[in-house]
């Protein structure tokens, strides 16, 4: 079933985002950074930094590729009062489509790791890509990440969020994470530090900005069956999960004993739509983009969604997704 814009779940941010370009309509120029290579740009379009692919501009983008040009970011960021918005892999995220005021700072350039063979630990940049952690240790015989080959984030969005898939998480493994604090001074915590519960750690919210994780993961193992064990891990989720089209993955947190997805499901949500937005047939956990879908239509879908299964089950499910930017329910 589809429904129109028109209908009862409307999301102004059209309107709100016009009348915000009426009254800022001010020549930008990029600005250089003195001492790095990094430059900050006006009115950068995010919507092809998130796996949603929908969402406005960016008041201003950087995308640091060291620490230094990350602390330079900062620093020049808080001298001009501006607010600061971290983005990664942009894989769980719901980005307004009148985009993110103040200044956003992408973290994927922020690469590099060390896997130490005799230890197992593995220390790696935020930016890195999760699958790609994963497959790299697997070739190595590093057990203990086999489970996060689906989930499409970084390293840094993983450490925040307590990412996990197949009953292993990022509080299992983690040793510590080096932490930009909102003061520009870095600090290091160890995972007793980060108050890891379900999806969430007291990381989220907060002004702080992760640099890098150390793991710790099992080596030794027989390369080819911690690779086949990763390959399943990676088929289950291509299998049951959809891959096809624009996502940002699990939408809802369960609410235990429960699924979020079947709790959808059995509400009769599954290929409901608003716009081009759409519950996935495939798994109802998942709102797809099924191309020229805005963010009002995907976040009025979530509401829908979370009214619908409060209606039918008094359960009010929680987003695991996290909305950035001005939604406004008419």
């Amino acid at each position: 079933m589809t429904i129109s814009s028109a209908d009862a779940y409307v999301c102004k941010n059209i309107e709100i985002c016009d009348r915000e370009k009426k009254t800022v309509e001010v020549e930008r120029q990029v600005i250089y950074l003195p001492g790095t290579d990094c430059v900050i740009r006006p009115g950068v379009s995010l919507a092809g930094f998130t796996s949603y692919r929908v969402g406005g501009p960016a008041e201003w983008y950087v995308a640091p590729r060291n620490i230094t040009a990350l602390e330079a970011s900062i620093k020049y960021a808080k001298s001009q009062g501006i607010q600061i918005t971290v983005l990664g892999a942009g894989s769980n995220l719901l980005v307004s489509d009148c985009g993110i005021s103040g200044l956003v700072i992408g973290t994927r350039h922020l690469r590099y790791s060390n896997l130490d063979p005799e230890t197992g630990l593995v220390t790696v940049a935020a930016g890195e890509s999760i699958p790609n952690l994963a497959w790299e240790a697997a070739k190595l015989g590093f057990e203990g990440l086999e489970w996060s080959v689906g989930i499409p984030g970084t390293v840094g969005g993983a450490v925040v969020m307590n990412a996990g898939a197949h009953n292993g998480c990022i509080a299992d493994i983690l040793v510590s994470a080096e932490v930009l604090l909102s003061d520009g001074t870095l600090k290091t915590f160890t995972a007793s530090d980060l108050g890891y519960a379900y999806r969430t750690s007291n990381l989220q919210g907060s002004k702080h900005i992760v640099t890098q994780a150390t793991f710790q993961l099992k080596p030794g193992a027989d390369p080819a069956v911690v690779l086949a064990t990763t390959k399943q891990h990676k088929e289950h989720r291509l299998t049951t999960q959809p891959y096809d089209k624009p996502s940002c993955g699990s939408v809802f947190r369960n609410p235990k004993p429960y699924s979020a997805g079947w709790l959808i499901e059995q509400a009769g949500l599954k290929g409901y739509q608003i716009g081009k937005a759409q519950v996935a047939p495939r798994h109802a956990n998942f709102i797809v983009n099924c191309g020229g879908a805005s963010a009002c239509d995907i976040f009025n879908l979530i509401r829908y969604i979370q009214n619908s299964v409060q209606e039918h089950w008094s359960i009010a499910l929680e987003p695991e997704v996290k909305m950035l930017g001005h939604f406004q329910i008419a």
